[in-house]
């Protein structure tokens, strides 16, 4: 189906506002985009490191920061909390 009479001139003459609208909406995103991007660069730390406060606290007390310890490591096994230890079977 067709619309009934179709005036373009009329339809132009309507439909400049949306588009200048959803033109200005596209800009303002980019320009978002491009500030958040120029913030990151801007204030990325400059010698590689990451702004990882974990990191931070381990170069303060000296120890590799680099290393992780596991859960078996802190607490000797791992523990699956949903296993019956008798059975060997998932609840």
């Amino acid at each position: 189906m067709s619309a009934p009479d179709t005036n373009t001139e009329k339809q132009k003459k309507s439909h400049w506002p949306p588009l200048i609208a959803f033109a200005l909406v596209v800009i303002f995103g980019v320009g978002i985009i491009l500030y958040w991007a120029g913030e990151e660069i801007a204030t990325a730390p400059e010698d590689g490191v990451a702004n990882d406060p974990a990191a931070q606290q381990a170069e303060q007390d000296g120890s590799d920061a680099t290393t992780s310890e596991t859960i078996e490591d802190v607490e000797g096994e791992t523990v699956n909390p949903g296993l019956d230890e008798e059975t060997g079977i998932d609840n």
